[in-house]
């Protein structure tokens, strides 16, 4: 009886030990290590529950857009970089863009993002950033610098961060927003794709142990439908799996996201899971808010047990938001909206005042660029140039930035 009573002390003394190894063995079953995960159509957070991402955009940061600084023929990034050259001279330039990236995004944006209810952001980021005049072997460290203090702010508000390769080497797009030259060369150029894959390893190996990373959004947008698609779709995936091996050779930890063709709509050119850390997105702008406007997604998600992730969405009315958003949520389908800031607008969370000299910037921008008589004779005055541009990265900081709130009510969110 002794010894039946003393057995029955060290089991009650165990006890709480059993329940944490029985707690940290029912978190390995689940893949989790700290790190977001997948458990089928599901992405789950460290703790094992179901997460749903709530996300905005970080867009016109690492990646400029020309529509968002109201240019209309300057509209991609090393367009609007040539034109500010043309403007006041590379010098200067430079220095404007430097003091943008460090006013434009700051810890005070992470941390307003996070007070309205956000839970995660998507980084956009121009590859050009991360390497010398596209030289495989010459790494340049602006855009890891930037985005380590992004996230550490991020991880200190408890926001997720998504990464996304806005712009690859040669351009996986054709158009301005991957900053290509009208063609999506990265599908068929071996070098673009050799750097591209790379760089993916590169970052990869960076931040293999942050978890406040949840995963890489690999290529945005791949392939415009303006291109031969029947010859282009098929090299996608190979690309995507190609870039995915590398990744796992340093970084077993964090989601890879994989868009679809034709602006992240077309997920007819993917086969069978390759991963066990997939999550696959799509983007909708200007459809139909109701159920067959994603059913096709819907139907992916369940012939092939994956998660889902709306990595864009927006440029629309507040109602059309909020519809489009209610849809989502009822289909259990996380989303990251466009964008967080812009200049001068209410399709967004903070628009950037401009002043009335900026319009000589935009006159400049717009007009006829195409010699050096043309360019001599629209240059605005150099003192107007300078004050607009100050001016602009003045206000650029949040508190002189309008909030919207509107558009944040529009998310489901509450505006202070």
């Amino acid at each position: 009886m002794g010894t039946q009573r003393t057995n029955s002390f060290q089991f009650i003394r165990a006890m709480p030990f059993l329940m944490t190894l029985t707690a940290l063995l029912a978190s390995i079953s689940y893949g989790q290590s700290g790190f977001v995960s997948t458990r089928g159509k599901q992405i789950i957070s460290p703790d094992g529950k179901p997460l749903i991402l709530k996300g905005i955009n970080l867009g016109n940061w690492l990646e400029p857009e020309g529509y968002m600084f109201k240019f209309k023929q300057a509209n991609s990034p090393h367009l609007i970089s040539e034109m500010f050259d043309e403007l006041v001279g590379p010098d200067e330039a430079r220095k404007f863009w430097s003091t943008y990236r460090e006013k434009y995004i700051t810890r005070e944006d992470i941390d307003f993002i996070k007070s309205l209810g956000f839970n995660s952001v998507r980084v956009p980021f121009d590859y050009r950033l991360f390497v010398v005049k596209e030289d495989p072997v010459a790494w340049d460290s602006t855009g890891f610098t930037l985005l380590d203090s992004l996230i550490s702010w991020c991880s200190d508000a408890k926001l997720w961060v998504i990464l996304d390769m806005h712009c690859a080497p040669g351009g996986q797009t054709g158009d301005n927003i991957d900053d290509s030259y009208g063609y999506p060369f990265l599908l068929e150029s071996e070098q673009s794709q050799q750097l591209t894959t790379m760089l993916w390893q590169k970052i990869a190996h960076r931040y293999k142990d942050e978890a406040t990373v949840i995963g890489y959004d690999l290529l945005n947008e791949p392939i415009a439908p303006y291109f031969d698609i029947d010859k282009l779709n098929p090299s996608l995936e190979p690309l995507y799996k190609r870039i995915t091996v590398a990744i796992r050779e340093v970084d077993q930890n964090h989601l890879i996201i994989l868009g679809g063709a034709q602006w992240d709509t077309n997920f007819k050119v993917f086969g069978i899971p390759f991963d066990s850390k997939l999550v696959y997105t799509f983007h909708r702008y200007w459809s139909d808010t109701t159920q067959s406007g994603i059913q096709q997604y819907l139907d992916f998600r369940d012939k092939f047990d994956v998660p889902l992730w709306l990595g864009e969405s927006g440029e629309n009315t507040n109602i059309w938001i909020s519809s489009f958003r209610r849809l989502l949520e009822c289909d259990s389908i996380g989303w990251c909206f466009w964008p967080y800031k812009k200049l001068s607008s209410e399709t967004c969370v903070s628009s950037v005042r401009i002043t009335k000299k900026y319009d000589a910037i935009i006159h400049f921008a717009d007009s006829d660029r195409s010699s050096y008589e043309e360019i001599r004779q629209n240059r605005p005055r150099m003192e107007d140039v300078r004050k607009a541009l100050n001016d602009l990265l003045e206000d650029c900081a949040l508190k002189n930035c309008d909030a919207n709130g509107g558009y944040v009510e529009a998310l489901g969110l509450k505006y202070p």
